[in-house]
């Protein structure tokens, strides 16, 4: 079986999108689907490319249970849009950045990541760069509850069980 391909996409690639990264490949892992699935994250713009993620991001990510240490920022390339399956992005401003990158005839089903988070309002991953950590907080809680209904939709298109 093909692995089906995953990536995150925020605009520098160092705080959302590695989280979202890193929760969902946790979450991938921890229900014996990792030999199905891959992740990766991408950023739109090439501000931050090599770079760890934010040091913010890593605590609440450890905090919670999650390693983001490994995980560098690259940026959203058009040949991704063949590579990937799903391109998850946190906000409209970046899902529009993504249709402009986007070649015709891509592969890739491009969402929004907060339509898989039905139980909160939002519709938009706030960035939380410029604010303090209470910010970050935030974006992990919405990245959990995105990455549970993102997870249980990918298991529900592709008839993926638990394999291990």
């Amino acid at each position: 079986m093909q692995k089906i391909r995953v990536l995150m996409v925020c605009l520098g690639n160092i705080c959302r999108s590695p989280m979202a990264h890193g929760v969902f490949e946790t979450r991938v892992r921890d229900r014996g689907l990792d030999s199905c699935i891959e992740v990766d994250s991408a950023g739109t713009a090439g501000y931050h490319i090599g770079a760890r993620p934010d040091p913010r991001a890593r605590e609440e990510a450890r905090r919670r249970g999650y390693d983001l240490d490994h995980l560098r920022a690259r940026q959203l390339e058009a040949e991704d849009f063949e590579h990937f399956d799903y391109i998850l992005t946190m906000d409209e401003a970046n899902y529009r950045n993504a249709l402009e990158i986007r070649p015709g005839g891509a592969r890739a089903r491009l969402h929004r990541f907060l339509e898989f988070a039905q139980e909160h309002p939002e519709r938009e991953v706030p960035d939380p760069y410029y604010g303090g950590a209470d910010g970050f907080v935030h974006v992990m809680d919405l990245v959990e509850a995105a990455s549970d209904g993102l997870l249980d939709h990918v298991c529900r298109e592709h008839a993926l069980e638990r394999v291990s």
